[in-house]
């Protein structure tokens, strides 16, 4: 099935900030949320993946409206600055995870592991503790486990701000191999002018609590240098 998501008049309010989002998406590819910090971003994030329940609107996703259904029964994976992932188990099992959570796992489970962790450069470190990893090789380990998910969307909240941009530029690399041989949306919070225009297709820009522009990144780039001339 071809991702499509619809945020309907999707309001909530924060303390004293109010939200509105309205704006639709589909197929697959990457996805960039830009905006300054404190426009709502991550509460964008927070209402799509059911961290937070909007007051009004429906969340539509590939059909199904979602706004009131649990994280866990969403079709998506959320990955944060921290990767998800347990300090106490080791590589093998923080991506078994993503197949069983109760590491029931059968010969073609495991060998289907071992291949994600070749698709995202960590062959043969499966009996490593996450702990013993570099930053870089604990988001790979995240991603090796979304591939094994199979969910239509993927939510990055900031997953590279923590790198250098060499790192970044090689983790934003490997998401394009992996978005291009699946069918997801990756949907990808960054400030980063730069990582945008080169990884993302289309942008949603957030100011003020409210997306201003949802489009093509070609488009968006005329749209921010206009607006950055008006301030």
């Amino acid at each position: 099935m071809t991702p499509e998501l619809k945020l309907q008049a999707v309001e909530t309010r924060l303390g004293r900030q109010d939200f509105h989002y309205d704006f639709a998406v589909d197929g697959p590819g990457i996805v960039a949320i830009s905006g300054p910090s404190g426009a709502g971003k991550s509460t964008l994030f927070h209402l799509i993946a059911g961290f937070e329940t909007p007051a009004n609107g429906r969340i539509v996703m590939n059909g199904v409206d979602v706004a009131s259904l649990p994280p866990g029964k969403r079709p998506l994976t959320y990955i944060f600055q921290d990767h998800n992932l347990f300090a106490h188990l080791d590589v093998f099992t923080n991506v078994a995870l993503g197949i069983s959570p109760s590491l029931r796992l059968t010969d073609s489970d495991r060998r289907r592991i071992a291949d994600a962790l070749d698709d995202v450069g960590l062959g043969g470190f499966g009996k490593r503790m996450t702990q013993q990893l570099s930053g870089g090789e604990r988001q790979r380990v995240a991603f090796a486990r979304v591939l094994l998910r199979k969910r239509p969307f993927l939510l990055l909240d900031e997953a590279f701000a923590s790198l250098d941009r060499a790192l970044r530029q090689s983790l934003g690399d490997l998401l394009l191999r992996l978005q291009q041989n699946g069918d997801m949306m990756v949907l990808m919070i960054s400030h980063d002018r730069d990582e945008i225009l080169r990884l993302a297709g289309r942008v949603i820009e957030i100011r003020n609590g409210r997306n201003v522009f949802a489009g093509e990144t070609r488009l968006w780039r005329q749209f921010a240098n206009s607006t950055d001339r008006g301030q």
